[in-house]
């Protein structure tokens, strides 16, 4: 899979797992960039359902990519404003599940480097609540794109969401399943987010094309979308904020899908050398470009401005994201803040690579991250909308 988010705020640079707006955003030319705009703002003017842009462009269609993602979002958010928990079945073994949050925090210390900093500004309890998403998330990545990939089959997959039932049921397998069934005991977290995941997994066994971008919207939301989901519920919503929590969650799922899609747009080259184009067909075959010209690699005025389009599009929904981290309670907004900023100059790298991302890896230097995170830092504590 090309580079899915392991999390929403992990950092570039950093060994990470894979990481709505503007559904049919093409964007390839300024004029086009600017009418398309100025449909979104009345499209958020309709309706609350910020990420359905689409809905305005494509009237008839009966249920896209988006109307499947925001029945999750529904769900999740009346589940944060109920405050749901589940009766906790965990064993209340303090010893061994700090433990199992001990682990978690070494594997996220070792492969999150900056996220696991941010972390550190959240309550204990947060902490060890996002440190074993983390953890899962990471361990279901690796079953189709970590050193034993090539041996995985559906069944497998299927024997590992078994396992996810298992745990919301309070009935862990192992130590670090003992920390996530421990902190959806003591969160309002719902299990949909985490199936979509899997069901991601199932799709990179299966799918190297898609036809277009709703295909590819569906994707980044499985693969990435999701952990914004799993993750509002620990990090929480601001107790001054005015934002309603649908709108956190849609922003929360903007970063998500941004950050997937810099990773798809900075790992062309690699990922054709394994038969995936994570580009939508319709698009590309709108440019004058083919399958061929991504396996040649070769960078054309075509492909600049078939390169242009997609950058802006990813610039769209990280603008859609920044919106709603001031909404997050105040010390969990660094880490989100500082993957936000870093993530959104791997494009600023792409073009900096003149759009050859067939065989220069876009990257953000430790110069820039170190101007990035004081900046982050000092932003995050900015007050949540009055509005």
């Amino acid at each position: 899979m090309s580079g899915s988010a392991v999390l929403l705020v992990s950092s570039p640079g950093e060994t990470t797992m894979s990481s709505s707006f503007s559904h049919h955003f093409i964007g390839r030319n300024n004029a086009s960039c600017k009418i398309r705009s100025k449909r979104v703002l009345k499209s958020r003017q309709i309706s609350s359902k910020v990420l359905t842009f689409s809905s305005i462009l494509v009237t008839n269609n009966p249920r896209t990519s988006e109307d499947i993602v925001y029945e999750v979002i529904v769900k999740q958010a009346t589940l944060v404003r109920e405050q749901r928990t589940r009766a906790s079945v965990v064993p209340k073994d303090r010893n061994l599940l700090n433990e199992a949050y001990g682990r978690c925090e070494e594997v996220c210390a070792e492969y999150a480097k900056t996220f696991y900093l941010g972390t550190l500004l959240m309550t204990p309890e947060r902490q060890r609540a996002i440190w074993a998403i983390y953890v899962w998330c990471r361990r279901t990545d690796e079953l189709v794109d970590g050193p034993n990939a090539s041996y995985m089959t559906p069944t497998a997959l299927d024997r590992w969401e078994k396992r996810l039932y298992d745990l919301f049921e309070g009935h862990p397998y192992d130590l670090y399943d003992a920390a996530l069934s421990d902190t959806i005991n003591k969160f309002p977290i719902d299990i949909q987010p985490f199936k979509d995941m899997i069901e991601g997994m199932r799709s990179d066994m299966k799918k190297s094309r898609y036809k277009n971008f709703d295909e590819l919207y569906l994707y980044c939301y499985y693969v990435a979308g999701t952990v914004g989901l799993m993750s509002v519920p620990v990090m929480g919503i601001s107790p001054n904020s005015k934002a309603s929590a649908e709108d956190v969650y849609n922003s929360a799922l903007a970063l998500g899908i941004a950050n997937q899609l810099t990773n798809i747009l900075r790992d062309i080259g690699e990922d054709a050398r394994r038969g995936r184009i994570y580009l939508p067909q319709d698009e590309l075959a709108q440019a004058g470009l083919s399958d061929d010209d991504i396996f040649r690699g070769r960078v054309t005025d075509k492909w600049r401005n078939f390169m242009k389009g997609q950058i802006t599009r990813a610039r769209m929904f990280f603008e859609e994201a920044e919106k709603g981290i001031t909404e997050l309670n105040s010390a969990s907004r660094w880490p989100v803040l500082a993957s936000l900023l870093l993530y959104r100059q791997i494009l600023d790298a792409i073009e900096a690579n003149d759009y050859n991302n067939f065989t220069k890896r876009a990257y953000v230097g430790k110069a820039k991250k170190l101007v990035s995170l004081p900046l982050a830092y000092a932003r995050a504590f900015a007050g949540p909308s009055k509005v």
